[in-house]
């Protein structure tokens, strides 16, 4: 029988690309419970999400951050599984949440990703980078590895049980929340090996030097909360792995045929 999927979407100001993300979600062949957490949008954000009728909740305020706002969205959620799409994310297919739901069939599983790629906010048929997550093993985390965040879908009771996004690690809570489900807590884990996740190029984290070492700053303290000591090269190591991810998509003219799969372009 498939599950419930709750999909959270925290949105400020996003009315250049909350129609994008909104249609994919629509999409969905596998229905979803969708939810809109908005810090008081002053564009026509809300008015875009008002014409989709089928929204199941909206709630407009002011939140103390992302991370606060998606932890009210998870407040509300009613799905057996949990999933958080950005408002300037969307899902590759009609059929992301029926491949989702088909993970969790199997009841021992708590949660599950995938890959993402990275595309130009201009020109969404040209991908910036590939983040092909590969399957997780017990000390993955130890060498900079982890999944992307909007392709990670947990169990609701999970939540309830180990806990939120903490709110005072500023970009690094969904690491950190990644770390201390699958590390510390060693919750099960499937990999889907594919492309679930559409995300424009860019971010919070990552748009400047002085903010990546910020971030790196943050992911120490991921560990530190949890108890969790890395080894020596682990911090330096996670934003090292980006360089795989470029190649990934300077390597293959295979960056035109994810682009055909992925159904950006036609094939040449």
């Amino acid at each position: 029988m498939s599950c419930k999927i709750s999909i959270i979407t925290v949105t400020c100001n996003s009315a250049s690309t909350i129609r994008k993300c909104l249609n994919s979600v629509e999409s969905q062949r596998c229905g979803v419970e969708h939810i809109i957490i908005d810090n008081c949008s002053t564009d026509e954000t809300l008015e875009i999400v008002k014409s989709y009728p089928y929204i199941d909740k909206v709630v407009s305020e002011a939140d103390h951050g992302i991370y606060d706002a998606m932890n009210k969205g998870i407040a509300l959620a009613t799905g057996d599984v949990i999933g958080i799409l950005n408002s300037d994310d969307f899902y590759v297919s009609a059929a992301v949440t029926e491949k989702v739901s088909g993970i969790f069939d199997d009841e021992r599983m708590e949660s599950c990703y995938g890959d993402l790629v990275y595309v130009d906010p201009l020109n969404h048929g040209k991908i910036t980078r590939y983040w092909k997550s590969g399957s997780f093993r017990d000390r993955s985390f130890y060498w900079g590895w982890m999944p992307p965040h909007p392709t990670f879908f947990v169990r609701r009771p999970v939540y309830e049980k180990y806990g939120l996004f903490k709110t005072d690690i500023g970009t690094a809570a969904d690491y950190e929340l990644m770390l201390r489900f699958l590390v510390k807590h060693k919750i099960t884990t499937a990999y889907i090996p594919e492309v679930l996740v559409i995300m424009q190029d860019g971010g919070i984290s990552n748009s400047s030097l002085i903010k990546r070492i910020k971030a790196n700053r943050m992911d120490s303290s991921a560990w530190k909360v949890n108890g969790l000591a890395p080894y020596p090269w682990t911090i330096a190591l996670k934003p090292l792995r980006k360089i795989t991810q470029f190649m990934l998509v300077n390597r293959r003219s295979s960056a035109r045929n994810v682009l055909y799969r992925l159904g950006l372009s036609e094939k040449k």
